[in-house]
């Protein structure tokens, strides 16, 4: 692999996904299929019509938290939106009911007090997120795409910035109440519920980490040239 874990074109991407197997979820937002062999980045993505820089662009954010928007083009912007939008669909449609499905399977029956608590305080961070993404299908994308039209509007990224919330806040929290504070008699099934909600705390931290350091600065940089 690249020095200073910086990935670029020439790197396979079997090699990315066995240095941090969590970029496997980015991969598929991008509708980069598995089956890589030993191919480079380059390859992979030109198969698949993905644009390489941005892939190596957010990639190279999640990996090293540093990305450059210096030379972002309006048809990478929204390239992004669509990516972001995946993310959304993938969490919703997936991740959030294969998450719940676990909890519940894990829970102990001896908890009968406090198990519904539980599975409500889940149910409302889930309801948190899609008010979240909500906000972001009906409002901040229809105006990233109005705005590379060249269309004039009140809204400003700005206010996307002041009014972000980390939606993967309230999800750590539960996890810290069941790794701190839950007893069980079969601790393998709570065990895997909780891989799966660090994987998803996780997972949303890159996906906040691409709207502030991408999205945001580039969608910033049109405005300004505007």
């Amino acid at each position: 692999m690249s020095l200073k874990n910086i990935i670029t074109e020439h790197d396979t991407m079997a090699d990315l996904i066995r240095q941090d197997y969590n970029i496997l979820p980015v991969i598929s937002r991008f509708g980069i299929p598995l089956g890589v062999g030993n191919k480079d980045i380059a390859h992979i993505c030109n198969q698949a019509g993905v644009n390489t820089k941005l892939f190596l662009m957010v990639v190279n954010l999640i990996l090293s938290s540093h990305a450059d928007v210096s030379d972002i083009i309006d048809d990478d912007v929204l390239k992004i939106v669509d990516f972001l939008h995946n993310s959304h669909t993938y969490f919703l449609d997936y991740k959030f009911p294969h998450i719940r499905q676990n909890l519940q399977n894990a829970l102990d029956p001896t908890h009968v007090d406090i198990n519904p608590a539980i599975m409500q305080f889940f149910d409302d961070y889930v309801e948190q997120v899609k008010l979240h993404f909500a906000y972001e299908e009906n409002t901040v994308f229809p105006y990233v795409r109005s705005l590379v039209k060249g269309e004039n509007s009140n809204y400003n990224i700005g206010i996307f910035r002041k009014h972000h919330d980390e939606v993967a806040d309230r999800l750590t929290e539960l996890k810290n109440i069941i790794l701190l504070y839950y007893t069980t008699t079969t601790p393998d099934k709570m065990y895997d519920a909780l891989v799966d909600i660090f994987n998803c705390e996780a997972d949303l931290e890159s996906h906040a980490q691409i709207e502030n350091n991408i999205l945001v600065p580039a969608i910033a940089n049109i405005e300004n040239r505007g």
